[in-house]
């Protein structure tokens, strides 16, 4: 099957402007106010959000942080490996659909499973996943990934996929759940578009920007792994759109953990997403870049309470662009915070979920995100934030710029997904 490109607002490598290099930014030791533009004008309307500063604020987080955002491919193919009709007991119907995104011979195995009792097209849910898609159900026919994998299984070479994997992730993905709350799901394996190691990603990356492939290695600015991972959902969602039994127009995306950083990222830079539900997803996601001294100072055991952008960027250089290694013991001269990624959002729904004993992904300052945020939510939508504090946890705040804690460590469970299809069933429904 092809599909004809969709060309997004949001190619932010139109933009001809001058980027400072970051020792010559300015230093804002709180989060600058999203609405004020860069020559420091007030934005005082709903089409000065949308027209000039949603594309400028696009503009700075590819330069600065997540690298360029690449070129749309002139088209898209899907090829359909295989379907189940009768999947789930009989409940939804299986695909295994092998979406090729234009930028090399490489292709996405995309996994979608739609409810078979609908009466009308479904909403879905694009998701990424860790370790592949034949780790979210008990079904052998589900394909496994042919090349590297962040996991070992017994009996196996090390990174490659093996049967000891099969149905892993069943119960942290609940697809059944899904399906019965009349939901359809897609999902794809993050090393399909790029390996999540810090070697193998540089070598993937190269493809993503003439520059980078001129080159042979990646620029300052070019295109970073979550930048990637996120064009690779607008890719899944360009398959989607040509799905009759999915609603093209009540399609989120969610994630865990650094997906959730890239679900975040995928619906900032792409208005056809519907709704976001990144989950735990921390630093250099929702997470404040800007954080107080007391929780980015070493603790007894070495580590600061909180994930901060010098241990991020240390650990995972690959994730971001070059120029944001930067700002790692400089944070204040970002010309943003995270809260101008959730704003660029606007005004489509934005739930963040986390959990009490993941410190490390700072609730608290994700909650500040959000009251940051708040403001372009209220001018371009009329509403925002349903609260001025966090909600105790277990209790889903489900207002446009949505909150939820629960007990718990970092992790993706059945119960999150029944809080977030609580949440979808508000704004999708």
């Amino acid at each position: 099957m092809k599909i004809p490109a969709v060309f997004l607002l949001f190619t932010v490598s139109t933009f001809a402007v001058e980027f400072p290099a970051p020792e010559k930014l300015p230093s804002f030791p709180t989060p600058p106010d999203p609405l004020i533009m860069r020559d420091g004008s007030r934005v005082m309307t709903k089409e000065q959000w949308l027209e000039q500063r949603a594309p400028e604020l696009r503009g700075l987080f590819a330069h600065y942080m997540y690298g360029s955002r690449p070129q749309n491919p002139h088209m898209v193919t899907g090829n359909l490996i295989r379907e189940d009709k009768a999947a789930l007991g009989g409940k939804a119907t299986l695909r295994e659909v092998e979406v090729n995104c234009g930028l090399s011979s490489a292709s996405v195995h995309l996994l979608v499973v739609i409810p078979n009792t609908r009466t009308k097209p479904a909403p879905c849910f694009i998701g990424m996943n860790f370790h592949g898609n034949y780790q979210l159900l008990d079904d052998p026919k589900i394909q496994m990934p042919r090349g590297w994998v962040g996991d070992k299984f017994p009996g196996t070479e090390p990174n490659r996929a093996a049967d000891a994997g099969r149905g892993k992730e069943k119960d942290t993905w609940a697809l059944e759940q899904s399906i019965e709350r009349g939901y359809a799901v897609a999902t794809f394996f993050s090393g399909d578009m790029v390996p999540d190691d810090k070697m193998l990603a540089e070598s993937a990356l190269v493809k993503f920007s003439e520059s980078s492939a001129e080159r042979g290695t990646r620029g300052p600015s070019d295109t970073a792994t979550i930048m990637a991972w996120s064009w690779g959902f607008s890719r899944m969602l360009d398959y989607l759109l040509t799905v009759p039994e999915i609603d093209g127009k009540r399609i989120g995306v969610v994630g865990h953990s650094r997906n959730g950083k890239t679900a975040l990222v995928a619906a900032a830079f792409d208005e056809r997403i519907a709704l976001a539900i990144p989950s735990q997803a921390g630093c250099g996601g929702s997470a404040p870049d800007r954080v107080a001294p007391e929780l980015s100072a070493p603790q007894a055991n070495g580590r600061p309470t909180v994930e901060i952008l010098a241990v991020i960027n240390k650990n995972f250089p690959h994730w971001f662009s070059g120029t944001f290694k930067e700002f790692s013991e400089t944070p204040s001269r970002l010309p943003f915070d995270q809260h101008a990624l959730i704003a660029l959002c606007a005004p489509r729904p934005v739930l963040l979920s986390n959990a009490t004993e993941d410190k490390w992904a700072n609730p608290p300052g994700q909650f500040e995100m959000l009251r940051a945020a708040d403001p372009v939510y209220r001018l371009v939508a009329g509403d925002g934030l349903g609260a001025d504090k966090m909600p105790e946890a277990g209790v889903l705040l489900n207002s446009r710029l949505g909150f939820y804690i629960r007990e718990g460590k970092h992790s993706m469970t059945t119960p999150d997904w029944k809080v977030w299809l609580d949440y979808a069933d508000k704004w999708l429904k």
